[in-house]
């Protein structure tokens, strides 16, 4: 994460998707009468298959109904997506409602997933793309705001269908002008899931030592973690430096916090920065401990720094999960000597030093693999912004050195970071290109502008700042941030894994600020946190849900003496 910045929806709408909650053989009963569709509510489409879902011939295949009489709302136009020639839209000058749906038959029990490539505008959760009457209860999510670049971006949502038939969504009900663009619509086998849904948790420790409290959305206090994991947080992460001025982020805190991530039924995400403090593209510098050190030594030091930490985690019983080997490492770590290019040309340590950073990053991974061969190793970028080849430049070099490593994490602000379709083409281009599953390791959005007391200039205070169509309030904290969860598990590929939001629970107190240092520093992070100015537990945390989960077909009664 840097420390500075880089060089409503309509009434009685909400965003939808069925919870993970497992459904029951009578509720598959009940359900099940959902697939019985009303003379003239919708057409079927061929067995088996989707029909027509690029729009090339028009609306062929597609039922158009509104609730609004307004079904000129729904139309083809030009262009398409990739190059075709049309697409479906969605719009209208006053307020509407419009569906254009397709059920499509003779499907196989399981799961199915239905993709599209959208756009869309106007206002927040006007669109959804969603299965319904499949056997199981509906589900949806909503297309994301693609008023940033108008480029097209990948959704898409699955469901477990019963009963062999399954009818795709695709409907609006907003204020006039609220539009989507919708093309290439697919029905397939398979499902997509936002398996990582986390956050991090570093600031926390010190926020509660230092009087922060919180609450559930009803306004219950509660404690955050459980809190978070309550509302659907399934991974945790923590920092790490070595020798940190105000005694947080330490081997400690870090074990003291990884249990309760545990204890809360958590995965855990150990994030290493090699330094006393923060690590990122501005900053990589040599812990004190280590200065002087030759590249050699500080090889060693990474190797046994983070074994240290991993063995002080192994001796409470916890594992983790994931291990980032530094932080938001383009520019490398441990200045001069783990450089990528001339940091400071005064320093005597003239250009890239690839090999060095290789035999660090190397080092770093090796002591995780002492202590679990199951722990996943994560190496972090950032700036995607700067094009896909500011990335594979660093990736090329590092692969070329052999450095182990199992997952490629990203940081995304959508406010420095570019458009969700850049996310979603960096995504898919960086798994093809070395195999590897993406995450991104650090997102947040603002639900307001305001600055909390003690006062301290937030980091995004401007609505210039925005990303444009998602405003700084609740409801567009939420939304950005679906739309982020779901372009990451929608890419192309299909190998991202999720998102972390990064310091959900780092609210405004006094002492806790940007410099560990410095306790006169203040928090310019707060108005991105998952709990308001109060402590209370903000919507945008609801997006957090599992997603829906296969029905329990259990038999509810069995016949005495048979199995």
């Amino acid at each position: 994460m840097r420390l500075y910045p880089h060089p409503a929806p309509p009434p009685g709408r909400r965003r939808a998707r069925a919870t993970a909650a497992l459904l029951t053989t009578a509720a598959l009963t009940v359900a099940g009468s959902l697939v019985t569709i009303p003379a003239g509510a919708s057409a079927p489409g061929s067995p088996g298959a989707l029909v027509n879902g690029g729009f090339e011939d028009g609306l062929t295949g597609w039922t158009v109904t509104s609730a609004t009489g307004t079904r000129t709302a729904a139309k083809t136009e030009t262009p398409g997506h990739d190059g075709s020639a049309t697409r479906l839209t969605h719009w209208a000058e006053t307020a509407y409602q419009v569906t254009t749906r397709q059920t499509v038959t003779h499907l196989a029990e399981g799961w199915w997933t239905v993709s599209a490539w959208v756009k869309s505008g106007g206002a927040l959760d006007a669109t959804t793309l969603g299965l319904t009457r499949c056997g199981v209860p509906d589900v949806s999510t909503t297309t994301p705001i693609t008023e940033q670049d108008d480029a097209w971006v990948r959704l898409a949502v699955s469901t477990y269908v019963v009963g062999g038939r399954c009818t795709v969504s695709i409907a609006t009900n907003g204020p006039g002008g609220a539009w989507a663009g919708v093309d290439d619509v697919t029905l397939e086998p398979g499902q997509v899931t936002r398996d990582v849904r986390g956050g991090d948790l570093s600031g926390l420790a010190k926020n509660e030592d230092l009087g922060a409290t919180y609450a559930a959305a009803d306004g219950t206090p509660g404690d955050a973690v459980q809190i978070l994991a309550d509302a659907g947080m399934n991974l945790g992460r923590l920092r790490v430096w070595v020798d940190p001025a105000d005694g947080y982020n330490d081997a400690a805190h870090v074990v003291a916090t990884a249990r309760r991530i545990k204890a809360a039924g958590m995965q855990l995400l150990v994030d290493f920065h090699y330094s006393d403090r923060w690590a990122d593209p501005g900053a990589q510098t040599v812990p004190a401990a280590w200065a002087g050190f030759t590249p050699a030594q500080l090889a060693v030091a990474v190797h046994d720094h983070t074994r240290t930490v991993l063995d002080a985690l192994a001796a409470a019983g916890i594992t983790a999960d994931y291990v980032q080997v530094g932080n938001e490492i383009n520019p490398g770590m441990l200045w001069p000597w783990g450089q990528t290019w001339d940091v400071n040309t005064s320093d005597g340590v003239t250009g890239a030093q690839w090999d060095n950073l290789a035999s660090f990053l190397t080092a770093g991974a090796q002591a995780v693999r002492e202590v679990s061969p199951t722990t996943r190793v994560i190496l972090h970028l950032t700036n995607i912004n700067n094009g896909i080849g500011s990335l594979t430049w660093w990736f090329d070099e590092i692969t070329a050195r052999a450095v182990p490593f199992d997952v490629i994490g990203l940081s995304y602000y959508g406010y420095w970071h570019g458009s969700l379709a850049d996310l979603q083409g960096a995504i898919g281009a960086l798994s093809a290109r070395y195999d590897r599953d993406v995450l991104v390791v650090e997102t947040a959005y603002p639900f307001t502008l305001a600055d909390d007391t003690p006062t301290w200039e937030n980091v995004i205070n401007l609505p210039t700042e925005l990303v444009a169509g998602y405003p700084a309030t609740p409801a567009g904290q939420a939304a950005e941030q679906r739309a982020v969860q779901d372009a990451v598990a929608s890419a192309p590929g299909g190998r991202g894994l999720g998102t972390v939001y990064w310091e959900p629970a780092w609210t405004s107190v006094a002492g806790n600020g940007w410099d560990p240092a410095d306790p006169s520093s203040g928090n310019a992070w707060e108005n991105q946190a998952l709990f308001d100015f109060d402590g209370r537990l903000l919507p945008a945390a609801a997006e957090l849900a599992p997603d829906a989960a296969a029905p329990d077909r259990r038999a509810t009664s069995r016949v005495p003496g048979r199995r």
